[in-house]
């Protein structure tokens, strides 16, 4: 883009106003170009804050030489982590069962809780797991809050017994993490970045790009919150793409004091798909609508030969992957297929009777006692198609599938759950199967046809994330149902920006 849109002169004009910016920046509306026209307005000392290291590398290559780019980890080990070296150095991956035996949970201890029975491993296990809630949280100590709920303890009165079971445990492990040197806790970069945040330190630059701002986890929310009134604080990302919040990041741009501007033209895709978009933006009422490009040639239409199928869950990709494989295609797993093999594995563990340590599935003695929780208890509801999997074709079979896959330059299709594919595109997608409408169909539109009741936001904006990928052809696929539903009443955000139209 060789001029900037009205939008961008916008913001470019509230950037150097200097006071506090929350930028909305829809999917495809140029936000790396955006906040380096931000950055170039000014001669002060910045510092944009990327979501991983490749971000972070890419920005160094455009952003102006007054604004660093870095991460909030590199942040945080510079203050802190360095001190960890030794303990970073030496994290080896160990059971967490034997992280437990050293905080003193013996081998063989095991708590019946409801009709579970808790074994060391599971106690282990929560203890750790509780630590790490504990770390994407703004708290100062850890908490009942932070303790898992795990799988079949899912009701409030078997949650606590859990609680008092695990809390000693946890707060021990949190207690030996404290030691630059020498622990029996495996030590993580989380570790240290919650060490940091907990100083409440200062950052001493002029300005702040905070990017992804929408899955910020509140650990380092605090600290950037904090920074108002020393440095300028510019929030950018897109409401209605959090999707991280089981691992604790939540939205921290639609309440945040600052002026709210947005980008709403996608130069990623056509008017068409940008249509498709504002349906998902509608359901999760999210402060902007998307204009797609019209000289993009994007339609909505059967995918015979995808680029990418993007699925819901971890399992729907392992279906995914088996079906293709059956038509001899040669196809990539996204972030590979470490987290399938290990849900594999698991499920073999069970179905040769003994426990398995994965987290999603240890409170389970046999395959048999998980097909019952899965049929009968609506909280496991979610597992029926993981069982489905391994019943039809063994685990033996899927974990060979799983070796065969390729790298994604060499593959014929890439097979992605939509958390691993946010920030990329391509430019044919399917949307999965999974993605099923599971809602009660409770309501009629007009004409007297039934349709689902309330889609909840969650699901809302991990299917836009979906929708969102394609450049010029995208497959609804196993999201076709939201064609049952009447359309969003229109909405006044959905005039195009133009001058004095905001």
């Amino acid at each position: 883009m060789t001029t900037p849109t009205y939008e961008q002169d916008l913001a470019t004009d509230a950037f150097r106003s200097e006071g506090n910016v929350v930028l909305q920046a829809g999917a495809g509306t140029g936000k790396t170009t955006t906040l380096t026209m931000l950055a170039a307005a000014t001669r002060r000392s910045g510092l944009y804050l990327a979501f991983n290291k490749s971000i972070a590398r890419a920005a160094r290559r455009v952003f102006p030489a007054h604004v660093a780019c870095r991460t909030t980890h590199s942040l945080a080990y510079a203050a802190v982590g360095r001190y960890f070296d030794d303990r970073i150095k030496e994290a080896v991956r160990i059971p967490s069962w034997r992280t437990g035996e050293k905080l003193g949970i013996s081998r063989n201890m095991v708590v019946t809780i409801g009709e579970r029975r808790v074994t060391n491993k599971a106690i282990s296990s929560a203890a750790l797991r509780t630590v790490n809630q504990f770390c994407y949280s703004a708290d100062e100590e850890i908490g009942p809050h932070h303790v898992p709920r795990l799988r079949g303890l899912e009701q409030p009165f078997l949650h606590a017994q859990l609680v008092d079971l695990v809390l000693p445990y946890a707060r021990k492990a949190w207690q030996d993490l404290q030691h630059p040197r020498e622990g029996v806790v495996r030590f993580s970069h989380d570790h240290y970045l919650k060490i940091w945040a907990l100083t409440e330190p200062r950052i001493d630059v002029d300005f702040l790009l905070l990017d992804e701002a929408q899955d910020t986890n509140p650990a380092f929310e605090k600290v950037f919150t904090a920074q108002a009134g020393r440095s300028q604080l510019v929030m950018v990302g897109d409401s209605a793409q959090a999707i991280y919040g089981w691992r604790g990041a939540r939205d921290v741009m639609t309440d945040f004091d600052g002026i709210q501007l947005r980008l709403s033209q996608s130069f990623r895709f056509g008017p068409a798909l940008a249509e498709e978009a504002n349906r998902w933006l509608a359901i999760v009422g999210a402060p902007i609508r998307l204009h797609g490009t019209p000289a993009i040639p994007t339609e909505l239409t059967t995918v015979e030969r995808p680029d990418a199928i993007l699925c819901r869950s971890n399992v729907g990709a392992m279906t995914e992957v088996m079906n293709l494989l059956n038509e001899n295609k040669r196809v990539a797993l996204a972030g590979g297929g470490q987290e399938l093999v290990k849900l594999a594995e698991a499920a073999r563990d069970l179905k040769a009777g003994r426990r398995t340590s994965h987290p999603e599935l240890i409170l389970f003695p046999t395959w048999a006692d998980l097909q019952e929780y899965a049929e009968y208890d609506i909280a496991g509801r979610d597992l029926m198609p993981l069982i489905d999997l391994v019943d039809e074709y063994g685990t033996d079979i899927i974990l060979d599938a799983l070796s065969r896959l390729h790298d994604e330059h060499q593959a014929e299709v890439v097979v992605s759950t939509t958390h691993r594919a946010k920030g990329r595109e391509w430019p044919a997608v399917r949307v999965g199967d999974d993605f099923a409408d599971t809602e009660p169909e409770d309501e009629q539109d007009d004409g007297g046809r039934r349709y689902s009741g309330t889609i909840g936001p969650a699901e809302a904006r991990v299917a836009y994330v979906a929708v969102t990928r394609a450049r010029h052809r995208l497959d609804l696929g196993g999201l076709a149902w939201i064609n049952r539903r009447p359309a969003p009443a229109p909405d006044p955000i959905n005039r195009h920006p133009r001058d004095g139209d905001l």
